[in-house]
């Protein structure tokens, strides 16, 4: 898969390139080298997912018609510096994990089956690595492990853990502690208290010279395969490399519970929701409404351009969000342009793109009145392409040259527009909104 390049002049259009953005900045700090060796990722997906209630495993489940594991491998696809992807399931979903990487197009993948237990499953991911005659998975310098429900994972921090491990053998990233750890007896009552300054939670992702992980493994007993959780204290233990532990962002945390799908799908909205595209015609009140909305629209980085035409290509082949302006009684001629560009490109695989196309009524006539069969082909449409992951909504509003109502209008206007492209919500497209 191809990395989303950032720079000043383009937006962040979704949550991979908004974190590529943060590490570009710090390989250009003073103490940052570039990754020049091998990296590979480990990624144990075989767990059952019991705590969360569902009949799928946790890792399969879909947030925006699209499976938590595909956003987590995304995350370091496309970073260049990373080589490959060995992402270790139970046997029964390695026929499921092989769609995924085929419908999600995950290049960089190589599958393999898991262990009965979490560590048995990372030394058969490591294993994978002694394969000399398989030339996907060629044995790296550095190898990070990583939870496969953890999605949102910033490349800052994984060059840093990088950086550490070749350095340093061993390196992991830790989080303060939010809640006093404390020892009870075997009754049930209070033995004791540790002092919550003095320790951290140990967290995702973890970096290792490939060697010293691997000899770990190979060292290490029965009983660590089946009842050990810390992969830098095998390090240690075993190999005598002391990992060297960084501080990671809030955005460290583990999809557990039922409820933490629901706020991964407002992060991954809130992210997507950061920029849109107004496309408006040649008509001078379509241009005047759509410098009204972009100033109104504050809260996202916008840009307005003439048309969806091939001059234009560019941003549509980034956005993710599209206001597409255009008087009564006009077709949406260049919505169904838009669509066919985003079929071509096939850029609404990974994450949904929102086309709200603005209807600007000059001549009051209602709603009522348009059409009935332009309307349908536009209910029609919307049906068709949200199965390309493509969500259509409509706007009509009046427009009046009473300065102060047409404020309210415009302000309205905005609003339904933000939650569209916000919400996402699939059950509105098609729908012609009266402003």
């Amino acid at each position: 898969m191809q990395q989303e390049r950032c720079s000043s002049s383009d937006r962040p259009l979704d949550p991979g390139c908004v974190l590529a953005c943060d590490a570009e900045r710090s390989a250009d700090q003073p103490g940052c080298a570039p990754v020049d060796f091998p990296v590979a990722v480990v990624l144990p997906a075989g767990g059952s997912g019991e705590r969360m209630g569902l009949p799928a495993p946790k890792q399969f489940c879909t947030i925006l018609n699209r499976p938590l594991i595909s956003y987590t491998i995304q995350a370091f696809e496309r970073l260049p510096w990373i080589g490959t992807v060995v992402v270790v399931v139970a046997k029964e979903n390695h026929d499921l994990m092989l769609n995924i990487v085929q419908k999600f197009n995950h290049t960089k993948v190589n599958v393999v089956h898991g262990g009965t237990t979490r560590h048995r499953s990372i030394f058969n991911g490591l294993q994978a690595f002694c394969n000399t005659s398989n030339s996907l998975t060629p044995k790296p310098k550095v190898v990070i492990i990583h939870d496969a429900v953890r999605p949102f994972v910033e490349e800052d921090l994984l060059l840093k853990i990088t950086l550490a491990a070749k350095e340093q053998g061993a390196s992991g990233a830790i989080r303060p502690l939010v809640s006093t750890v404390i020892a009870t007896t075997s009754e049930g009552y209070l033995d004791h208290s540790l002092e919550r300054a003095k320790y951290r939670a140990s967290e995702m992702p973890q970096g290792f010279l490939y060697d010293v992980i691997f000899q770990a493994y190979q060292r290490c007993s029965e009983l660590d395969f089946e009842f050990g959780s810390e992969c830098l204290h095998l390090a240690l233990q075993y190999c005598g490399v002391n990992a060297k532990l960084i501080e990671g962002p809030p955005t460290l945390w583990k999809v557990t519970y039922k409820r933490d799908l629901a706020a991964a799908e407002a992060i991954i909205k809130e992210t997507l929701s950061m920029s849109a595209c107004i496309i408006a015609g040649a008509e001078a009140e379509a241009t005047e409404l759509a410098k009204t909305l972009q100033k109104n629209l504050n809260m996202m980085e916008t840009d307005v351009i003439p048309c969806a035409k091939e001059s234009n290509a560019e941003y549509l082949s980034k956005m993710r969000n599209f206001i597409h302006l255009s008087m009564t009684g006009s077709n949406f001629l260049g919505v169904l342009e838009m669509v066919k560009h985003f079929e071509d490109t096939d850029h609404a695989r990974l994450y949904p793109v929102v086309i709200v196309w603005v209807q600007l009524n000059m001549t009051k006539q209602s709603v009522d009145s348009q059409k009935t069969d332009e309307l349908t082909a536009f209910r029609s449409l919307a049906s068709e392409v949200i199965q390309g992951n493509v969500l259509l909504y409509g706007i009509q509003i009046e427009h009046t040259k009473v300065p102060e109502q047409w404020e309210r209008s415009v302000e309205r206007l905005t609003q339904i527009t933000v939650a569209l492209i916000r919400d996402r919500n699939a059950a509105l497209t098609g729908q012609l909104l009266h402003v």
